[in-house]
């Protein structure tokens, strides 16, 4: 099961914090997510440059275009962008797109996408009602897609329960802090 990594701007603010953070995280994936940034070119290009001695798949936010030129490994796009998986497919970019539904699996499945998350799947501050584990464990009969578990994942306890599905993985934001 890959582990999903994302970074926030309240836990990467200094060079320090960054490199620390890079340091001791143990994942497959890393996703730069700062929706907050002034700047998001200059500091994904920090976060990319930081990150190029450790040994996993570095991911944009939102722009394919910037994921591209900047030679990111892949982009997560939001469930608002949809329209863009081809797009960035045809660039060959490796697109992540968030999902909350499995009618939205299968519309990303079908436009392209390599991989989704789906969330919430457990109780997250501000992310509405949860999924639970009864609409992960329907959504990995979904085949061609990669899904990974989003939402409320903070300790072994919920990566446990996870992992008793046969989803690609699991993101967190506060399980890697």
């Amino acid at each position: 099961m890959i582990r999903y990594a994302i970074t926030s701007p309240e836990f990467f603010k200094t060079l320090q914090q960054k490199k620390d953070y890079l340091k001791r995280v143990k994942a497959d994936y890393v996703l730069f997510r700062d929706k907050t940034a002034s700047n998001y070119k200059s500091d994904a290009l920090e976060f990319l440059n930081l990150s190029k001695k450790y040994n996993f798949k570095r991911i944009l936010h939102q722009n394919f275009n910037l994921a591209k030129k900047l030679k990111a490994n892949g982009i997560h796009l939001t469930s608002k962008q949809f329209k863009f998986i081809k797009k960035a497919k045809t660039k060959g970019v490796f697109v992540i797109v968030s999902t909350h539904s499995i009618y939205e699996i299968k519309k990303a499945k079908y436009l392209g996408a390599d991989a989704t998350t789906f969330s919430p799947i457990f109780n997250t501050p501000g992310k509405g009602k949860s999924k639970g584990l009864l609409a992960l464990k329907k959504a990995q009969f979904i085949k061609g897609i990669k899904i990974i578990a989003l939402g409320g994942i903070i300790s072994k306890k919920e990566i446990k329960k996870v992992s008793q599905t046969k989803i690609y993985g699991f993101a967190s934001i506060r399980y890697f802090v």
